[in-house]
């Protein structure tokens, strides 16, 4: 690569990671600001001791970080099921079908499966929004990302670890939870991952499914932000992106290492059969 083509790389770099993390970095910044959220006045934390002091704000996050928890779980344990099947069992009738209605939440707008969700919810099962419905919502949408990155790990995975436990008298059972289980533990961590954050961020199907005294925390930002911007909501969104950013950096390291481990266990079992 000569000169003149590096340097228009750095560039484009720069320009994406500008474009990327400059409005939290600005968001960042200014949640320090003193009085006015949208003209610099002055260092403060006055509008972090504020939002501790807002009790709606705390609740809203209370409420998003039961349904996130709650629904990543379910998303993962559907998700696997849904991978297994499709990976495991490679022909059967109705597969494609099976396949493309597990895929189908990825593509349908959020604004359709909302309201489909909550006329099925209200019309047939005579339910009431609130956390019940929005678990379910979420669900539903969130086993479809986990079915697809827990389906990429069992592609990858060789059916020879399995067949070798059911061999030494392992029965099905055992052998997807002593054996299996263990190989894709990183992609259920992720697909959860993936899912929370999905819960946590979803505006649109709480807004169709939410009900009285339980408005998860977008919600409650939107409300305010159509109010007008306040400084209590950048030292919010301030907060969340350092909460997130120490559990990627986390998850990332322990991943690694757990990777590491692995590929030496391997290597170890190799050198010991051989």
């Amino acid at each position: 690569m000569n000169e003149q083509h590096r340097w228009f790389a750095r560039s484009w770099m720069v320009m994406v990671y500008a474009f990327l993390y400059l409005p939290i970095f600005v968001l960042i910044a200014f949640s320090f600001n003193k009085g006015r959220p949208t003209h610099w006045n002055g260092f403060s934390t006055e509008s972090y001791a504020a939002l501790a002091k807002t009790p709606e704000i705390l609740d809203g996050l209370i409420v998003s970080l039961k349904i996130a928890v709650i629904s990543a779980i379910f998303s993962v344990i559907i998700g696997t099921l849904i991978a297994f099947v499709l990976q495991r069992y490679r022909r059967f009738t109705g597969k494609t079908l099976f396949s493309g209605m597990a895929n189908t939440p990825l593509v349908m707008p959020e604004v359709v499966l909302g309201l489909s969700l909550l006329l099925v919810f209200k019309s047939l099962f005579k339910m009431e929004g609130g956390y019940l419905m929005i678990i379910l919502g979420h669900t539903l949408l969130g086993a479809a990302y986990a079915s697809v990155v827990i389906k990429a790990r069992f592609s990858e995975l060789p059916m020879a670890y399995e067949e070798a436990a059911l061999d030494l008298g392992a029965k099905p059972l055992n052998a997807f939870f002593l054996v299996t289980l263990p190989l894709i533990a990183q992609s259920l961590i992720s697909a959860g991952l993936l899912v929370f954050t999905i819960s946590f961020d979803d505006v649109v199907v709480s807004q169709f499914l939410n009900g009285p005294g339980v408005k998860p925390l977008p919600n409650v930002i939107l409300d305010n932000a159509r109010q007008g911007a306040k400084p209590v909501l950048n030292a919010l969104g301030a907060v969340i992106v350092f909460v997130v950013s120490v559990v990627l950096i986390a998850g990332s390291i322990w991943m690694q290492k757990r990777e590491k481990k692995r590929n030496a266990e391997i290597a170890a079992a190799y050198r010991d059969a051989t």
